[in-house]
């Protein structure tokens, strides 16, 4: 019987060979066993089937053997991947020289020219050196499913691949460090491979796919505010596009927008509300593929006092009409001290449309005390249209919609004012992103080239908690990252004036975390019981004092950000003077660092970034290190997840050491422990977090969700600080033994009134 080779040769079957390779993957792993891959393949041969359809099957079986009982497997199946994705790659499993790999697909087009032009063969050479190709027997197997699917340089067309994960990791570190001195580069190169390539460092889906090729645009997060008017409306459309077709996703402030039947243009013609413009930017973010990579996702934001707002909290629930829903954006509301005042008193709240009340739009960002002056003014105000309703009926209604949808987010925007690195009299933030984590400064577009115009980039990466021995490590970690991200917003190109403009003045980075339930489980702590509290406070003040710290000797090589005078870190302020002081109460761990002497340093250099931390949910991101998703607990010490090749079973790190330290997401008692400490993060956090809230409808009476208990969380939550909550995830009753994980598994109808 004969095969067929991968380039098309024929040769007699050899199993010995099949045996060989499989046996070359289990090779120093724990319960796994050669023979029962081979026995689970089930291989029908057949004269001349092809060698990598037989390894396909064979990496399949053993990817289904992946439990709880037999981790390992997910090594094994990984090492096979990888044998074959070299394979596909160069012909071979050993890559070739770096200089070759990178003049070949220079001269394809899949790698920007300017590395060829930038370093010199010398150069080439030593950086071959010290590339670890086995580096790639590391990753589980969800990761190199993700790298095949996501990451590596590759037609998506043929389902080429052309390259393997330590020649995109060397490549990223050469294309952030090229215009560094010759004296220093390959030192930075270096250590920056080193720090990617053992996890110690995660880079997000735009880097890691992106770099190295000839299209330059690598920020994770957008922001985007439109004005109440058409011309602005449209560039905002033409904005979206541009950035969605280049791997981006979107937040958009809708929410200066007027409200159905207002006047225009004194009477002469009847508004038609915000739903005909909330339809266009939907179309606009579902009109690019994203080249493949994901598709187009946005959040739009919008107060929770307009006047429309009865309908705008709807617009995701699939009851109704397509006329009255827009269902694939998601929405974040808006609210205040004064909004939860009302509900906390059982009052009413008065209900506007911003362009009536322009001054009232402005303050509920910039000044909350002037907010408060204006809307009690306004409420009495008879020439000004406006509607009253008790506070608790319209919390409870976007409650609900939260509950059932699971993504209505919230946005308190006056801790995103009050505790911000800007000024809010200058530098007001007036939305975040579509993953509720980034904070910045924006100003409408008036047209796409308007010279006035601010779209809002944040450019991400984490830090692998896990991956950590000392919180020390962070100094050498934070100085690295920030270097590379910061060379990074000169490197890449800008599709729209605004966003280039609001990057030179601000440069804002935003550094998480991963893995923060196996930080914990390995230093025996949970989340809902407080012994993570210390811990917490501990490691995300080292993480935003050492990017601080680096920041500012950044600012002393390059120069500050242009508009350094904005932040309040001009004003010789803080995050540690600014945070909810409610937060005593939960945790009175005194500080560890020399905070003072670093406000003197900032105050007389400057920093290079105005921003410099956010907690992104870092789902696939998370995967290529095989580490546990941001700062969330897993849904079981087996993850299955689902992606476009199908179910990836994931074990959490360490699971034969760590077994019965993990605190599971339906573990968690209730969602007070895990909001103090994401309340704890938000202290040191500059921008914000991608907190989610959680709740198993069996732990109540009916197995439905009391609406008190959603709007208690909802104040707990503002009262600890906390800036935005992401995602409300109920149970749905599923088996939950391997921990099925999906984006959006909201049971409807959990809830009641």
């Amino acid at each position: 019987m004969m095969v067929t080779k991968r380039d098309g040769r024929k040769e007699p079957i050899n199993l010995d060979k099949i045996h060989r390779v499989i046996d070359w993957a289990a090779k120093d792993l724990n319960n796994v066993s050669v023979s029962q891959v081979e026995l689970q393949s089930h291989i029908q041969f057949y004269d001349g089937i092809r060698t990598d359809d037989i390894h396909e099957t064979i990496i399949k079986s053993a990817a289904d053997l992946i439990s709880e009982e037999t981790p390992d497997y997910q090594y094994l199946a990984a090492r096979l991947a990888i044998f074959h994705l070299r394979k596909i790659a160069y012909g071979q499993f050993e890559p070739p020289h770096l200089y070759d790999h990178v003049k070949r697909l220079t001269e394809i087009g899949k790698y920007d020219p300017h590395l060829l032009a930038d370093y010199s063969r010398e150069e080439f050479d030593q950086i071959n050196d010290f590339i670890d190709h086995w580096r790639d027997m590391d990753f589980s197997y969800a990761a190199v499913k993700q790298l095949e699917g996501k990451y590596l340089v590759q037609n998506r067309v043929t389902k080429q691949i052309y390259e393997s994960p330590q020649m995109l990791y060397v490549l990223v570190a050469m294309c952030l460090f090229a215009k560094y001195p010759a004296d220093r580069r390959l030192d930075y190169i270096r250590r920056f491979y080193e720090a990617i390539s053992l996890f110690k460092i995660s880079l997000p889906t735009p880097i890691m796919s992106g770099v190295r090729t000839p299209m330059r645009q690598f920020s994770s997060c957008v922001l985007i505010e439109c004005d109440d008017s058409l011309d602005s409306i449209n560039a905002t459309t033409s904005a979206i596009v541009k950035y969605v077709s280049q791997r981006a996703g979107i937040g958009i402030n809708g929410g200066r927008i007027r409200a159905l039947g207002s006047e225009i243009r004194g009477g002469e013609a009847q508004h038609t509300g915000c739903l005909p413009f909330f339809k266009m930017f939907q179309a606009a973010v579902k009109s690019c593929s994203q080249g493949g990579v994901r598709g187009g996702a946005a959040t739009l934001f919008y107060p929770l006092w307009h006047l429309e707002v009865e309908s705008l909290l709807v617009l995701k629930n699939n009851r109704g009409i397509e006329e009255n829903r827009i269902r694939h954006l998601d929405y974040g509301v808006q609210i205040n001290r004064t909004l939860y005042q009302r509900l906390i008193k059982n009052q009413h709240i008065t209900l506007f449309s911003p362009h009536d009340v322009p001054d009232l739009y402005e303050a509920f960002f910039a000044d909350q005390n002037e907010f408060e002056r204006l809307y009690e003014q306004y409420e009495q105000d008879s020439s000004i249209r406006k509607r009253s309703m008790p506070a608790v009926e319209l919390f409870s209604l976007m409650m609900q919609e939260r509950a059932s949808t699971g993504r209505i987010y919230i946005q308190n925007v006056d801790h995103c004012n009050t505790h911000s690195p800007f000024d809010a009299k200058q530098a007001p933030v007036r939305q975040s992103n579509l993953c509720m984590e980034i904070l910045l400064p924006t100003k409408p577009l008036e047209d796409i080239n308007d010279p006035n115009g601010e779209i809002a980039l944040c450019t991400l990466s984490a830090f692998n908690l896990g991956a950590l021995e000392s919180l020390d490590e962070l100094e050498g970690l934070a100085d690295l990252i920030v270097r590379a991200l910061d060379a990074l917003l000169d490197y890449q190109d800008y599709p729209v004036k605004a966003a280039q403009i609001s990057t030179d003045k601000r440069r804002s980075l935003g550094v998480g975390v991963i893995n923060y339930a196996y930080y914990l489980a390995k230093n025996n702590t949970r989340y809902s019981d407080n012994s993570a509290l210390g811990l917490t406070h501990r490691t995300f003040e080292a993480i935003q004092y050492y990017l601080l710290k680096a920041s500012m000797q950044l600012a002393q090589e390059f120069g500050p950000c242009e508009a350094f005078n904005e932040t309040n870190y001009a004003a010789g302020l803080l995050p540690i003077d600014t945070y909810k002081k409610d937060l005593d109460s939960v945790s009175n761990e005194a500080l560890q660092y020399d905070w003072d002497a670093l406000r003197a340093e900032i105050l007389k250099h400057g920093l290079r970034n105005s921003t410099l931390t956010a907690l992104m949910p870092s789902e696939t991101s998370s995967q290529i290190a095989n580490a546990t998703n941001g700062i969330e607990p897993p849904r079981g010490v087996v993850s299955v997840k689902q992606s476009k090749d199908g179910i990836l079973r994931q074990v959490v790190p360490d699971l034969d050491k760590l077994k019965g330290q993990y605190e599971l997401l339906w573990q968690m008692p209730n969602n007070d422990g895990y909001l103090r400490l994401v309340g704890i993060m938000q202290k040191f956090v500059d921008q914000s977090i991608s907190a989610n809230t959680n709740y198993d409808p069996q732990r109540f009476a009916d197995g439905r969700v009391p609406m008190q208990q959603l709007l208690k969380d909802l104040l707990h939550a503002y009262k600890l600080g906390v800036k935005t909550l992401y995602y409300h995830n109920t149970r749905d009753g599923a088996d939950d033994a391997q921990g099925v994980a999906a984006e959006d598994d909201c049971a409807s109808g959990a809830c009641k009134i």
